[in-house]
């Protein structure tokens, strides 16, 4: 039981938009106040429950695995996997911080002027117009870029070196709202509600 009051459960707003990642246990406890409601989702036919009706939907249609259920001294509950907030409707306002793991993130651990995919540890941050120019450290200015790209660059333009960018370096979109490292099984759980390349997560530097 433990186990399964710690696995992950997606929040969504008022509005069904995703607005954070909470452990089961938390999700029973905002369930039992009247706070949310459990989402299901069977054959693309998404119902609502409040507490007392996924407890009776549970009993009639019993989970598989022992991680998909909570069991009490009278019943087993199956575990919500999306609960759908009653009142709250707003986004959290959480600025995405400007840090060497999400610009990797960004530009896909690809060097910006050359192309190469390459590990993270032979990647270096590059600002397309230098310090020395004027150029700022911000998302508009910093791109990724390999170790042989940004030697010959160094303290140039671009133009100055020959080299031109792959794409135009730009704020993402991403809402930093999943805290957790999201694993395929629960990306699949979730895909309805969760677009990849909108939602994604806050790395930690």
């Amino acid at each position: 039981m433990e186990a399964a009051l710690d696995q992950p459960v997606l929040v969504l707003n008022r509005l069904w938009q995703a607005v954070n990642v909470i452990g089961a246990r938390r999700a029973f406890g905002i369930l039992a106040r009247g706070h949310a409601q459990v989402v299901h989702n069977e054959a693309d036919d998404f119902r609502t429950f409040a507490l007392m009706d996924w407890i009776d939907f549970s009993s009639h249609n019993p989970p598989i695995t022992e991680l998909e259920m909570v069991h009490t001294t009278t019943r087993t509950i199956r575990l919500p996997r999306v609960i759908l907030l009653t009142f709250f409707d707003r986004l959290p306002c959480k600025e995405l911080k400007l840090t060497r793991n999400n610009v990797f993130e960004r530009d896909k651990n690809t060097c910006q002027y050359c192309s190469k995919v390459l590990p993270r540890e032979q990647l270096n941050l590059d600002h397309v117009i230098p310090r020395d120019y004027g150029g700022k450290t911000t998302w508009e200015n910093i791109v990724c870029s390999c170790i042989k790209c940004n030697s010959h660059k160094a303290n140039r333009l671009p133009h100055q070196a020959h080299l031109r960018l792959i794409r135009k370096p730009v704020r993402p979109k991403w809402r930093p709202v999943i805290s957790l490292v999201l694993g395929h099984e629960h990306r699949e759980m979730w895909k309805d509600f969760l677009d990849v390349a909108y939602w994604n997560v806050e790395l930690e530097e």
